[in-house]
């Protein structure tokens, strides 16, 4: 039987991998800019870490996750999203004592879901969690600077919406409001809803039957439960991104499918993925610390998946050089071997960002020079027996219109350099 990969997790090869590599290296660069510092998790965690958390009557913990029990007996989990073992790190190993507040991690996420575009059991998520800082200023700092990765990917049809959950006290509130109003309409609710109804009534609000858009439509407004504080904190939020420059929707539907959600909620979406639309989501989690054992402490953060990102920005992260070398180095002799192989050394030792390509394996000069030309290099360096005896290197560009030279080893790195910037 021919072995095939689990259904929904995939293999990311090449040249694909190169677009990968990119857009990490992008999200990398602008997280640095920001002050966050990154934090590697482990893929699995102790259950009671996401039934705690998460709550032990949602989709994702009753239906989604990969649950089993080790050779101790112990419930392990394969991480479903990364908030909740994020938290339980910061915890573990005091870093909020520390004063590592901004923190962000990659990996993968896993979840037992029906493939289909834009969702698989095994997706990557960059995800960023801050914590201690109460104010509406962080939150518009964290939408700001997806805002910048979007303009870096060049994506300029992602739409932000904005909703406020409200405080902990006026959602519990309000989600019996909800509920009440909901269950006097039960018999107009479809079996989601229904489920959503004993579990979180306010997720129905996210529901996407349009059967249920006048039932939706005529329930009583989050807005008319909202304390003091929660209008205060969203105001301030809506005023600052205002006045930067952000746009922004008021979507009062919008809420978050994961119990820890409190206050701001935002979502960056698109329509160019059809039902898969949202790229990021995050929002504030206030109570998250204390529910895993910590002190009351605030916090947002937000989650980005990157085979949708990847996939919408496909053109940008794919318009560079997409060659394998600058230099492909080759010989005459099999004898050779150890000086080309010195040779790429000496090579990457001076210009450590130069891709060099050794030809290993034999063959004849002509073949050599075909897989030259096929990795994309700029140059050949070439070592036969004349530049053997008396420790040359013949340089032949590959690209434009120059012609080879062959110089001393020893000085050759400069000549190398300035054809490379010559031709490119």
């Amino acid at each position: 039987m021919k072995l095939q990969s689990i259904k929904g997790m995939n293999d990311i090869v090449p040249p694909n991998s190169r677009a990968w590599q990119r857009a990490e290296e992008l999200f990398r660069v602008i997280l640095d800019s920001y002050g966050y510092r990154e934090i590697r998790l482990p893929l699995m965690e102790n259950t009671a870490v996401f039934e705690r958390s998460i709550g032990d009557v949602t989709d994702i913990v009753q239906k989604e996750m990969y649950t089993f029990e080790d050779r101790n007996g112990d419930s392990l989990t394969l991480r479903p999203e990364g908030t909740a073992g994020c938290v339980r790190a910061v915890l573990q190993n005091g870093l909020l004592h520390q004063q590592f507040r901004k923190l962000w991690y990659i990996g993968p996420m896993f979840r037992h879901e029906r493939p289909q575009k834009g969702r698989y059991r095994q997706f990557h998520q960059i995800g960023v969690e801050v914590f201690d800082i109460p104010g509406p200023d962080i939150d518009a700092e964290l939408i700001m600077m997806t805002a910048r990765m979007w303009a870096a990917l060049g994506l300029s049809d992602l739409r932000l919406e904005l909703n406020t959950l409200g405080t902990i006290e006026a959602r519990t509130k309000y989600r019996e409001v909800l509920f009440a109003y909901f269950s006097a309409n039960r018999d107009q609710l479809d079996p989601d809803s229904l489920a959503r109804l004993e579990r979180n009534p306010m997720r129905i609000l996210d529901s996407k039957n349009p059967a249920l858009d006048e039932l939706i439509g005529g329930a009583p407004p989050l807005e008319r439960y909202l304390d003091t504080s929660s209008r205060t904190h969203f105001d301030g939020l809506c005023e600052v991104l205002t006045k930067t420059g952000v746009e922004f929707q008021v979507n009062p539907r919008l809420v978050r499918g994961l119990d820890y959600y409190s206050q701001t909620v935002f979502e960056w979406t698109t329509e160019r993925l059809g039902a898969q639309g949202t790229v990021c989501a995050g929002g504030r989690y206030d109570g998250l610390v204390e529910l895993l054992g910590g002190k009351p402490t605030a916090a947002i953060g937000f989650a980005m998946g990157l085979e949708r990102l990847i996939e919408l920005a496909w053109q940008q992260l794919n318009d560079d050089d997409d060659t394998d070398a600058d230099i492909y180095i080759i010989s005459t002799h099999p004898d050779y071997a150890a000086e080309i192989l010195l040779l790429a050394e000496a090579v990457r030792g001076v210009k450590g960002n130069w891709r060099v390509l050794c030809h290993c394996g034999g063959g004849s000069m002509k073949s050599q020079m075909k897989k030259a030309d096929r990795s994309g290099a700029q140059l050949a360096l070439i070592i036969g027996e004349q530049e053997h005896l008396d420790g040359s290197v013949t340089i032949k560009p590959l690209r434009g219109q120059r012609d080879q030279m062959t110089v001393a080893r020893d000085t050759g790195i400069a000549t190398m350099s300035e054809l490379l910037t010559t031709i490119a």
